[in-house]
């Protein structure tokens, strides 16, 4: 695809996200015309409930959720060139792994052992216990790519970490409580609107030195398409690459497990839609442009929940991350299948 084509995409691609903005802003369980949200935006003449609505509500949540598209989309892209492996998320570091150890031992280990309460764990809260558990994989991923060479084996290593950390969070559900297993899954499913203006102030300068650092590695992406012997012949330090890479995929996809709950499929689907439509390998274009599919996305899914909650029914975003994300999976393996 030309260059002329591909910035049309990206004109069309930022329209889209403009516009899925401002119908997040508007639709919701209280309808508000687009009149009043901009003269709430704006401190213009409007009532103090709808700006409220759209300022302490609505506006962080479209926030969250378009930075939440484009840390996914950026650290899916990375992992996926990383380990040359289509099926490469942001999570297969295990970084949702940890995530979800250090919020299992937050709602379900705690309760269960009484002493904790009051102690460190409720007092770092479940997002903090969150990143804890996501930083804590991050340092044990660097160690062990300094000593092992074989990018192949890091990742067996990583998904095999998040099988023992799935097994101990499986027997803490099993003795944790009614409501404390009733927390944890509904973790599990993924929120958007829980973030505060207090998360806001940790969350997006993470989500903003991850995604800087995605930028920084966009040559040595390039450089590692053929393979870390190609890299290395073309005078890239591997290791150091490795280690940018590991943390700016760990500063996303753990910032976004912890303040959002881990959010499925869009990691995953996103950077083969960029492939399939700017029709490129480059990733000077493919970042961008997976960033922006990403938050296109989120919206969009997230729009589609507000229109459901119109009904009186509150639908978990992974629900609808997932029927959109596994359609552009199945096209992927079925591409790759005719190839071979």
């Amino acid at each position: 695809m030309n260059r002329r084509m591909q910035n049309i995409l990206f004109v069309v691609l930022s329209l889209a996200l403009v516009v899925l903005a401002i119908g997040d802003l508007v639709i919701g369980t209280t309808d508000i015309a687009l009149g009043d949200v901009w003269a709430a935006l704006t401190g213009g003449v409007t009532t103090d409930e709808y700006r409220t609505i759209v300022c302490e509500l609505r506006l962080p949540k479209v926030v969250v959720t378009i930075a939440a598209g484009m840390a996914l989309a950026a650290s899916g892209l990375e992992m996926q060139t990383l380990f040359r492996n289509p099926l490469a998320g942001p999570y297969v570091l295990g970084i949702n792994s940890g995530a979800s150890l250090g919020v299992a031992l937050f709602t379900l280990a705690a309760p269960v052992v009484g002493a904790l309460s009051g102690s460190l764990f409720m007092r770092l809260g479940l997002t903090g216990m969150a990143w804890i558990g996501s930083a804590l994989i991050l340092v044990l991923v660097m160690f062990l790519s300094r000593r092992i060479k074989n990018i192949n084996v890091i990742l067996i290593l990583g998904m095999m970490l998040g099988s023992a950390i799935s097994s101990v969070v499986g027997i803490l559900q099993y003795l944790g409580t009614d409501e404390s297993l009733k927390a944890f899954v509904v973790w599990t499913m993924g929120s958007l609107s829980t973030v505060t203006v207090d998360d806001f102030r940790v969350m997006l300068p993470a989500v903003v030195v991850g995604l800087l650092l995605a930028i920084a590695a966009i040559k040595s992406l390039n450089m590692l398409l053929l393979g870390e012997s190609y890299a290395r012949t073309m005078g890239l330090r591997v290791a150091q690459s490795r280690v940018i890479i590991f943390l700016s995929t760990t500063l996303l996809a753990g910032s976004v497990t912890a303040f959002c709950g881990p959010i499925g499929f869009i990691g995953l689907a996103m950077p083969h839609l960029a492939r399939m439509t700017f029709r490129t390998a480059d990733h000077r274009v493919l970042m961008p442009a997976s960033m922006l599919w990403g938050a296109v996305s989120m919206l969009l899914c997230c729009v589609a929940c507000d229109i459901v909650a119109r009904g009186g029914v509150m639908l978990p975003i992974n629900t609808i991350t997932s029927l959109l994300g596994i359609p552009i999976i199945i096209i992927v393996v079925l591409r790759n299948r005719n190839r071979q």
